[in-house]
């Protein structure tokens, strides 16, 4: 079933499951957080092709037809009129068609794809599991979590996304992982990536 969405093109691919923090103070998407904690809504995230996440005079953008939707966990305002929000990426979905109020907001026709099936990593992926666990102690005792608990490192998709989010690779490139529709190729992708860095042995 279709279902129309506004969007929030960023310089980022948020992937199932995914954190995402946000900084917002355009008029447009001040709003947009108003109306999803109004109603409990979700909105879209697709990454930029081309074009800035803030509107300006040449506001022409292009953006990923395939996005994920973000629901909202935090919002905070420390200034007026600039809100900090925390966000969960939850189920992907297709963009069919879209258009630009006057204000600046997109709004999309979409659907929604299928969520990964929960599949427990091959054993010979295991050593790219075992990297994300150290990776993640490294990253608390560095005082950081970027991931949300629970952890499922027996769920193939979550293992391949959470790394996707971390690996120093092109945005483009996190895209397509972010779009395969087997779990289990994108681990092994990642797999690949990490064997050829050095990380896994």
């Amino acid at each position: 079933m279709s279902r129309e969405l506004p969007l929030f093109p960023l310089q980022a691919v948020l992937f199932p499951g995914g954190l995402l923090g946000l900084k917002v103070f355009e008029a447009r998407y001040l709003d947009l957080v108003a109306d999803c904690l109004r109603d409990g809504s979700a909105f879209g995230v697709v990454a930029l092709r081309s074009g800035r996440e803030v509107r300006s005079g040449d506001d022409r953008v292009n953006f990923e037809s395939i996005g994920t939707l973000a629901e909202l966990i935090d919002v905070d305002s420390d200034r007026p009129g600039i809100l900090q929000v925390s966000c969960r990426g939850t189920q992907r979905f297709r963009v069919l068609s879209q258009q630009q109020r006057a204000d600046g907001l997109w709004l999309a026709a979409t659907e929604p794809i299928a969520d990964d099936p929960v599949l427990p990593p091959s054993a010979a992926l295991a050593g790219t599991v075992r990297g994300l666990a150290d990776a993640i102690e490294s990253l608390k005792a560095q005082q950081t979590e970027p991931f949300l608990a629970p952890y499922r490192f027996d769920d193939a998709g979550w293992v391949a996304n959470r790394w996707c989010e971390i690996l120093p690779i092109p945005k483009a490139a996190k895209q397509k992982l972010m779009a395969l529709p087997d779990p289990m190729l994108r681990l092994q992708l990642v797999d690949d990536f990490l064997r050829s860095k050095g990380v896994v042995g």
